[in-house]
């Protein structure tokens, strides 16, 4: 559905170790990393970009909007919630079931050093 998103950071030192950390548990393998800056992703696949902004102006969040990751089970949605708080995130949704986006939905929320909201998401029952 889409190649890459990109994710400014206004201090790469405070945020690569967030994103190294929640990547590994995503899967998401770092592809390159250039001074300020890190791609995760599959040579082939969608690709995750975090650095500074382009134009050289601070990075900043845009109200509304959210990066959700879909997983294959909910250990991985809890997981990635620990990592994340664990390496400077913030807490932005425990995991947890949503039931009123459908009765299987599990999901947990975080911002990462620079504000940007993110997610994990399930969508499978679990036995």
């Amino acid at each position: 559905m889409f190649s890459h998103i990109t994710l400014g950071t206004n201090d790469w030192a405070q945020a690569r170790p967030f994103w190294i950390a929640v990547m590994e548990v995503l899967g998401h393998p770092a592809l390159f990393e250039r001074e300020g800056g890190i791609a995760f992703g599959e040579a082939a696949g969608p690709k995750t970009f975090v650095g500074p902004a382009f134009d050289g102006e601070p990075a900043s969040v845009g109200n509304g909007t959210h990066i959700a990751y879909l997983v294959p089970d909910r250990a991985t949605v809890d997981r990635f919630h620990a990592a994340a708080v664990a390496h400077g995130g913030a807490d932005d949704g425990a995991p947890g079931l949503r039931p009123h986006y459908h009765p299987h939905y599990y999901g947990a929320y975080v911002r990462d050093p620079d504000g940007n909201k993110l997610q994990a998401v399930c969508h499978r029952r679990e036995a």
